[in-house]
């Protein structure tokens, strides 16, 4: 059975594509969309009882009046596009709202939300790759995701990974193997490492060998509409600025409606079958959070900017791709939604791991500046040293050919409090790292 989906947004058309490496439709493309005109086109579901915010469907089963209904659907005849639905691990009513509302923020002809981003990566990359196949990803990514194609899914399912900098497309193209390769995966903006990835490049590479394009756009999300710029599929870990709370664990698939209904295939659906279920409680709660989501996004960018400018100044190993001494300032540029910012992460790197732990110890302890906290996009700045954290999956030598220096202390930065408030604190313990000599300014 493969059901079609309800997506009322506007679908991906050949001239959207950039595998003829056309800048000027890439470029036309690009002005087309704005996520928050999308997200406010987007099919509105009311309450049942004409409440203006829509109501939970927090059903498991879903009954049918005639017994022929049930066969139909079984067969695929009916299905959520006409409101026929038949058990909540397939599709519910609430999740299928919040996927519209995905899908039209990354401008897919359709969407699916799961109950963590690492179950939309895994649910992805199994669906498009096979026993025997091969994976094409950066160097630089989560330590989740790392760990997941470097050691798991070698181990369960023969399918292996060359790790390559996406920055050197000349090493992507030669660790393709044509007929074998199946995905290239990549992130946004790599996690710690703030490095812009070249997605029409890169996605018009992969094209012309055959290659499905696979972007994490957790970092990212409002900044960068990596579909627009070529690739075909867009996962994300809702948990992060999207849900902007950090008290909810979410994942979205976002691409084509047809790998989208191939995922919830009764017979070969990865999603249908592994069942990385999300609650509906939990889809009406993130549905009411991505309407302010780009009110967000602009402030954690613009406070990022401020302090990264400002940080530099003071002559600290600021990374941070608003900055136009990031080797990825001028891509980032030419390819982002402008009116959202250069993204809402920073990275001081403080190079030893105890001078980036004395610095966020005092910062939570002493300033009030932030929590000591992985995750990122919640109102308040969280920090961790991502070597010893977020990247501890991988080896040292992996960690130095991402670029991840031990003292590296990766900062969301957070909108609570005035800007010149946080500024103020911020500013207080750098004072003091200096007074103990463990400044490591340029």
């Amino acid at each position: 059975m493969t059901n079609t989906l309800l997506f009322t947004n506007s679908k991906r058309s050949r001239s959207d594509d950039t595998g003829s490496g056309d800048a000027k439709k890439l470029a036309s493309a690009i002005h087309r969309h704005d996520p928050a005109s999308a997200l406010a086109s987007a099919r509105h579901e009311f309450g049942e009882h004409g409440g203006v915010n829509m109501s939970i469907e927090a059903s498991a089963t879903f009954t049918v009046m005639e017994p022929e209904t049930m066969r139909r659907m079984f067969t695929g005849e009916l299905g959520p596009d006409g409101d026929y639905f038949i058990y909540s691990r397939h599709f519910n009513p609430t999740v299928l709202n919040l996927s519209r509302l995905m899908a039209a923020l990354e401008g897919t002809e359709a969407a699916y939300c799961t109950a963590s981003g690492m179950s939309a990566i895994s649910a992805v990359l199994l669906q498009l790759c096979s026993n025997g196949g091969h994976i094409v990803a950066s160097r630089a990514l989560y330590g989740g995701t790392h760990a997941l194609l470097r050691h798991f899914l070698p181990r369960a399912c023969n399918i292996t990974t060359s790790f390559v900098d996406v920055d050197d497309l000349k090493m992507v193209e030669e660790a393709i193997v044509e007929g074998k390769t199946k995905v290239l995966y990549f992130e946004s903006v790599s996690n710690p490492t703030l490095m812009v990835a070249n997605i029409p490049e890169l996605s018009r590479l992969a094209h012309q060998k055959g290659v499905t394009v696979v972007v994490d756009n957790t970092f990212a999300p409002m900044v960068l509409s990596p579909v627009r710029l070529g690739a075909d599929v867009v996962v994300h870990s809702i948990s992060k600025f999207i849900s902007g709370g950090a008290d909810i664990i979410a994942g979205a698939v976002c691409g084509p409606a047809s790998l989208v209904n191939s995922m919830m295939d009764l017979h070969q659906g990865t999603l249908m079958l592994l069942g990385p279920t999300m609650n509906p409680k939990v889809a009406f709660e993130l549905s009411e959070r991505i309407p302010h989501l780009g009110l967000r996004m602009k402030e954690h960018c613009h406070r990022a900017l401020v302090f990264a400018t400002r940080l530099k100044n003071l002559g600290f190993k600021v990374i941070y791709p608003g900055l136009e001494d990031h080797p990825h300032n001028e891509l980032l540029k030419s390819i982002y939604n402008k009116e959202y910012g250069f993204g809402g992460l920073l990275c001081i790197d403080m190079e030893t791991e105890e001078r980036a732990n004395w610095l966020m110890h005092h910062l939570q302890n002493h300033g009030q500046f932030g929590f000591m906290a992985v995750s990122l996009g919640y109102y308040e700045t969280l920090m961790s040293c991502s070597g010893s954290s977020t990247s501890s999956e991988m080896d040292p030598e992996e960690k130095a050919l991402a670029g991840i220096s031990p003292g590296l202390v990766r900062m969301s930065v957070g909108y609570i409090g005035t800007l010149e408030q946080k500024w103020s604190q911020l500013e207080k313990a750098l004072i003091r790292l200096q007074e103990h000599g463990l400044s490591n300014k340029n």
